[in-house]
């Protein structure tokens, strides 16, 4: 075990650099960087994140490159280059940012006065209330309506809650908070909910139950529509995984000797049946965490992870979309190794050791 857990932490190493070369390059490779978007604003041109996407402002890019460059004082282009440090070749900026990365700095934001740690940390905590609450909540609803179903497989039960699943899978998580906020907020009938934020503006003045009380309100609609857009995949799947275990040839045989369902259940089933669950934890955790969170941030006025990286993507602000890419990684290498070696606790008779990473 110890010779397959240095392999799979040696291994993260090409797998990280590989993945960081490859995105530096198909970002070098897109129009309108930092510098063509600071000569776009000298010479009065909207470059904001609406107008980057809608496209209304006439190539935002090429504007600042072509007429840019040409119509302000070269020395002033060469100090605007030096301050993103672009007056160094590709390679060299990559490897720099390679090195610095090896150290864990990350650099300062090119728009933001602050850096790409800080900026991490100061979003950190609405990205983790909605990663780990939702997950949590998911995981506790789809489990046990998974088994739940696969034993009562073809009933009513299993029949009328597959045509719910199918529905909250059809609506998208984004739609679902808006219909939440029409509801619930104020929008059109009760307003019960708040809108904005993750706490009140008088939170530090509250006692702690009340923090609490206040925290889990302001949760509760953004939770809601993650939950809701989330639970129908880990349903059917936990509900396949434990229907292909209980028609298995082991549980006729622990039935035939006269064992309890529950026992069949819980004390054969369930050790295999859960093996694919905790497979895909990791990658269910890292998209409701960082990834899955944008729109919904945006829809509740969640300032998270997930709304930082889009705008980093969007304004070319390299070094915050680097450096969340490489932690959001490490962390998703990482937690891919821990669930392996949760499988052994499920079930000891998997052996790493004889099989190749």
């Amino acid at each position: 075990m110890a010779s397959y857990i240095l392999r799979r932490l040696l291994l993260i190493i090409p797998t990280l650099l590989g993945i960081m070369v490859v995105n530096f390059l198909i970002v070098q490779a897109a129009p309108g960087g930092p510098v063509e978007q600071m000569l776009a604003k000298l010479q009065g041109h909207d470059v904001s994140a609406t107008v980057r996407i809608s496209g209304s402002s006439s190539d935002v890019a090429t504007q600042g490159e072509s007429r840019g460059r040409q119509g302000l004082d070269p020395e002033l282009v060469r100090k605007i280059e030096i301050m993103y440090g672009f007056d160094k070749p590709a390679h060299q900026r990559l490897f720099d940012m390679l090195v610095n990365y090896s150290r864990f700095d990350f650099g300062d934001s090119f728009f933001r006065n602050a850096s790409v740690i800080d900026l991490i940390k100061e979003k950190m905590p609405v990205s983790l209330s909605l990663g780990i609450w939702s997950t949590l909540i998911i995981y506790l609803i789809s489990i046990p309506l998974g088994i739940k179903k696969a034993v009562s497989h073809g009933s009513r039960f299993d029949l009328w809650s597959s045509a719910m699943i199918i529905i909250s899978y059809a609506i998208p998580g984004f739609l679902f908070a808006i219909i939440l906020i029409v509801l619930f907020a104020g929008g059109s009938y009760f307003d019960l909910f708040p809108l904005r934020g993750l706490t009140s503006a008088d939170f530090a003045e509250l006692s702690t139950i009340e923090k609490i009380f206040d925290y889990f309100w302001h949760l509760a609609l953004p939770l809601t529509a993650y939950t809701i857009g989330g639970f129908a995949t880990l349903t059917m799947l936990t509900k396949n995984s434990f229907l292909d275990e209980i028609n298995k040839q082991y549980v006729i045989t622990a039935r035939a000797k006269g064992l309890e369902e529950k026992q069949v259940l819980y004390g054969h089933v369930f050790r295999n049946g859960m093996l694919i669950i905790i497979a895909g934890f990791p990658s269910a955790f890292l998209s409701m965490f960082f990834t899955g969170s944008m729109l919904i941030e945006v829809i509740f006025s969640l300032d998270g992870l997930g709304l930082l990286g889009f705008e980093a993507a969007i304004n070319r602000d390299y070094p915050v979309l680097f450096g969340t890419l490489f932690i959001f990684t490490l962390m998703g290498l990482i937690m891919k190794l821990i669930s392996d070696l949760v499988y052994i606790l499920v079930d000891p008779r998997i052996d790493f050791e004889s099989r190749d990473v």
